[in-house]
């Protein structure tokens, strides 16, 4: 998310590591908990050329059905301190490492932080000409780091932070997860998702996510916690959970506790709009925070 949320006086934008391997049996399974035997009204497109998998397939199957997410909140493990001059962007947590993509013109930055302690233990800079927003770990064990409107990807050193090269792409950059395949999934604040080649981060295919019971769009920071994509939505309270079989919001979680868990912390600092999700390997927790956050969250999303 570029400039400010609802508290802004000037919204710069409206709405515009291992490598796993997955099974066919696993693909079978989550095909048919899509639901019941229906044809997808959802679209996609594929480029010429590009290969599919069974992630966020070109096609959804025909068993796709449109039924209503279940509806989650979130469950406070446990609370850590965080910086809160973060204008929160991305947010990756990777073999006990945790990395954040800070945002703004002249003031975007990666960041190695401490999770209990909140710390800041090294950071590298972003070029002031550029607005960085998600982050990710390729299959390569590299970083990568999206801009908003500049088009650059910039592929890091994870010990250093350092820039060591640099991807070029079309329309805007918002999020950014790694699939299970390898493959990069990008965001850019619609209801579309991009699949792109790890290594040359050209479009593999576009799929847009649809949603039984509201908007599916404004799609922001993403994270891939093994078998589901989590995606705030922009501007709003709501974390999704999005089949990767069906393109299909399957889950809500109404995170609008969180915010009251950052006012409070902040004690009448002004904060903004929730922003960051990092998934907690070998477990059902994330680490969730915001801009201007002071606050990290470890939580559980649990049934409403």
């Amino acid at each position: 998310m570029r400039g400010q949320g609802r508290r802004s006086t000037w919204r710069a934008r409206l709405v515009g590591a291992a490598v796993v391997s997955i099974s066919v049996a696993t693909i079978s399974a989550a095909a048919v908990s899509c639901g019941s035997a229906q044809q997808s009204t959802g679209s996609s497109q594929a480029p010429s050329g590009s290969s599919s998998s069974g992630l966020f397939p070109a096609t959804p199957a025909s068993t796709c059905a449109d039924t209503p997410p279940e509806r989650l909140v979130p469950q406070v493990v446990a609370q850590h301190p965080h910086d809160a001059t973060a204008f929160t962007q991305g947010l990756l947590l990777a073999d006990g490492t945790l990395y954040e993509s800070t945002g703004r013109y002249g003031e975007s930055s990666i960041r190695v932080a401490d999770v209990e302690s909140g710390e800041v233990l090294r950071s590298g800079d972003v070029p002031d000409d550029s607005f960085a927003e998600g982050l990710a770990i390729g299959p390569d064990g590299r970083l990568v780091q999206l801009t908003w409107k500049e088009g650059r990807a910039f592929v890091r050193d994870p010990e250093t932070l350092q820039i060591v090269d640099e991807h070029r792409y079309d329309g805007e950059g918002w999020g950014i997860t790694t699939l299970d395949d390898g493959s990069f999934v990008t965001s850019d604040g619609s209801d579309r998702l991009t699949v792109r080649d790890p290594a040359t981060f050209e479009v593999l295919r576009v799929v847009t996510v649809r949603r039984a019971d509201g908007a599916a769009d404004q799609l922001n920071e993403l994270e891939w916690d093994g078998s589901h994509l989590w995606a705030n939505r922009w501007q709003t309270d709501e974390i999704v959970r999005i089949d990767p079989v069906c393109a299909r919001v399957d889950a809500v979680v109404d995170a609008g506790s969180l915010e009251t868990v950052a006012q409070q912390a902040a004690a009448g600092a002004p904060i903004d709009v929730l922003n960051g999700i990092a998934h907690v390997p070998g477990s059902d927790r994330f680490l969730i925070t915001g801009k201007y956050w002071p606050v990290l969250a470890d939580v559980r999303f649990v049934p409403a």
